[in-house]
């Protein structure tokens, strides 16, 4: 698959505790062409989180669920995200909806250290997700800080679309790209700015000018 160089990740609580609108929003990253677009929810309960996803299922063209492959099936999502505590990858592509094959649903994997990286590259994700790059506030209790040289290790291992995350902002997200990720996958940096749309617009920017 092919990811445009900016992976939006839609925190609910995030985008609603800083009053921002997650589905119009949404619509607007589509505009600038981000049509890959993740919708995280770590506190809401299933139906809650149900009913953010059928909302933005309307708006994004490609939407990926995070962690909730049951979720993604309902509402017929592009695809999952999971974790290293989900489902393994090759479960995760049964659950495919009928309307789907198995091979076309987008299954992405986060990885946090080297034997990580080596495990998902072996189960042929669809992206694979490596982090966090830099320091970061957005989990209770992140993984240890991989740095820069984890990107490089990822794009050695994994011949398919390598996605950054962790602590990326528009101050430090040039080395990431130089560093050889494919995307960089964000959320305070969208969710802590005034107007997550217009930061959207710099992130893009300083790709285009890597």
């Amino acid at each position: 698959m092919k990811l445009a160089p900016l992976y939006p990740i839609l925190d609910v609580e995030m985008a609603t505790r800083h009053g921002h609108d997650l589905v119009a929003c949404a619509r607007a990253f589509a505009a600038l062409g981000l049509e890959t677009q993740q919708v995280r929810a770590k506190t809401l309960s299933g139906r809650e989180f149900l009913a953010w996803a059928e909302r933005l299922a309307g708006v994004v063209p490609q939407l990926i669920i995070n962690d909730r492959a049951d979720i993604a099936r309902l509402v017929h999502a592009a695809g999952v995200h999971v974790g290293q505590f989900d489902l393994p990858v090759a479960e995760v592509r049964h659950l495919a909806p009928a309307a789907i094959p198995d091979r076309s649903w987008i299954v992405g994997v986060s990885t946090h250290n080297p034997a990580q990286i080596t495990a998902a590259a072996a189960t042929r994700p669809n992206y694979l997700a490596i982090g966090p790059i830099f320091p970061t506030a957005s989990k209770t209790n992140p993984d240890p800080v991989v740095g820069l040289e984890a990107i490089v290790a990822a794009r050695q291992a994994f011949d398919g679309p390598v996605v950054a995350i962790g602590g990326i902002t528009a101050a430090n997200c040039a080395a990431v790209w130089q560093a050889g990720a494919d995307a960089i996958a964000v959320m305070a940096a969208l969710w802590r700015e005034p107007d997550p749309v217009s930061a959207a617009r710099r992130l893009l920017a300083s790709a285009h000018n890597s």
